[in-house]
């Protein structure tokens, strides 16, 4: 179960798999530092699994890259055991910042969008915008729009098939409310240019 992003959740309480006593020996938790406390780049993460598989993946893991460095291991214990009041700080913006980008979105036309209970990133359904022109460029698919995109609007998206939703982009809201209300600006005047 694959849980970093625990702690930025809109609709509630996080409940692990592995609480579950039932599935306890049956079960992986991966987590980390990198998203409730901004380490990203840092390296630090974790597994909780039966000791089978934790003995395996620490075997796999020594071959795949090197251990992360003293002083991100102490930053780390220090995110953890220190007052995470800041944690619960950075989850209202995100809300904030989910809740902004979403209203946003929604009133471009063409755009559809599902709010996500949790993490920083929308994927709003861009498909009715395939097979549409902006002069002689055509956007045939999520990975065309979101060049599209960069090109057009100096926006970066992530075209959708690279998270199972090939209809959709990945847009971010991990920026201040001024860059997500520029971006999406920008967004919605590049699609207007598609016919």
């Amino acid at each position: 179960s694959d849980e970093i992003y625990e702690h930025i959740n809109y609709v509630g309480r996080h409940a692990s798999i592995a609480s579950f006593p039932v599935l306890r020996d049956r079960v992986a938790v991966i987590n980390g530092v990198s998203k409730a406390y901004a380490m990203t780049g840092w390296r630090i993460g974790f597994l909780a699994a039966p000791l089978w598989l934790a003995r395996a993946a620490s075997k796999l893991q020594g071959q795949y890259t090197s251990g992360p460095s003293s002083i991100a291991q102490k930053a780390a214990c220090e995110a953890f055991s220190g007052d995470q009041t800041c944690v619960e700080e950075m989850r209202v913006a995100f809300k904030r910042r989910r809740d902004l980008i979403c209203r946003l979105c929604r009133e471009i036309p063409d755009v559809r969008l599902a709010v996500p209970d949790g993490a920083f990133y929308i994927f709003p359904d861009v498909s009715r915008y395939f097979g549409r022109s902006a002069g002689d460029r055509k956007v045939y698919d999520s990975a065309d729009l979101a060049m599209y995109l960069l090109e057009t609007a100096h926006v970066a998206t992530v075209g959708g098939h690279a998270f199972g939703a090939p209809d959709c982009i990945r847009l971010s809201y991990a920026a201040s409310d001024e860059a997500i209300t520029e971006a999406m600006r920008r967004i919605a005047k590049a699609l207007s240019e598609l016919k």
